[in-house]
């Protein structure tokens, strides 16, 4: 029953994004998408990597940040801690870039900086929320049958907040892969070298295609971490 479910939501997803591509191609017509294949290609495959890398360092710092702050010795002064992960988000993306620019320089290291800094409090947030979130009971029923405190948050605590640390995860992939065409101002190769161009240039076929190209990225990944959501926690909605 679950696989079916599955099966039919993927369906959609990809008659969805068909739809969405066909309605590229009619409106941009196929010999444009064609010239800029290249392009395409070589910036998605860069556009990925500033994800990847950055989404990486991200999950490797925000999930045992979230899990230390979500300890109770650690609870008291948890939010004063989360507005230092709130920095990415609180100065606009461009100003991030611009400080990860003076202090890293130009290309792909500055870039890949700041999309770590802005997508960092949601999977610290989401984390510590979830982790706070879990029933005192389970725990307690936990302790009493000998489970230690690794026991319990590996077994216990963490399979119970998946879905909230999921959605943060998911909610931080499409702030980044958002922000990442604005990685072109300072050196680095993403789509926004379609967008920008396109902008300064009128150059709509090139805003379009890297604007389009971008939306269906951050949708594409936002359905795989949705079916990954379905798959570890089957009777939660992620």
């Amino acid at each position: 029953m679950q696989n079916a479910t599955l099966a039919r939501r993927a369906l959609l997803a990809v008659l969805f994004i068909a739809v969405i591509v066909g309605l590229l191609v009619y409106g941009l017509g196929l010999d444009t998408i064609r010239s800029r294949r290249v392009d395409l290609i070589y910036l998605g495959q860069q556009h990925m990597l500033l994800v990847f890398w950055s989404m990486l360092l991200a999950l490797l710092i925000g999930i045992p940040s979230g899990i230390l702050l979500s300890r109770p010795f650690a609870r008291g002064w948890a939010e004063y801690v989360m507005q230092i992960f709130n920095v990415g988000n609180t100065l606009p993306p461009l100003a991030v870039l611009a400080l990860a620019m003076i202090v890293v320089g130009i290309g792909d290291r500055p870039a890949v900086v700041a999309l770590f800094l802005a997508s960092l409090l949601p999977i610290v947030r989401n984390t510590y929320s979830g982790l706070t979130s879990v029933p005192p009971a389970l725990t307690e029923a936990a302790k009493g049958i000998g489970m230690t405190k690794w026991q319990r948050l590996y077994q216990v605590e963490l399979p119970n907040a998946l879905p909230v640390m999921l959605s943060g995860i998911r909610v931080a992939t499409a702030i980044n892969v958002g922000t990442a065409p604005l990685a072109f101002l300072i050196g680095a190769s993403s789509y926004g070298e379609l967008i920008f161009p396109g902008i300064y240039l009128n150059d709509f076929p090139s805003l379009i295609l890297g604007a389009a190209a971008t939306a269906l990225f951050a949708l594409i990944l936002d359905m795989l971490l949705a079916g990954l959501g379905r798959l570890l926690s089957p009777h939660a909605a992620v």
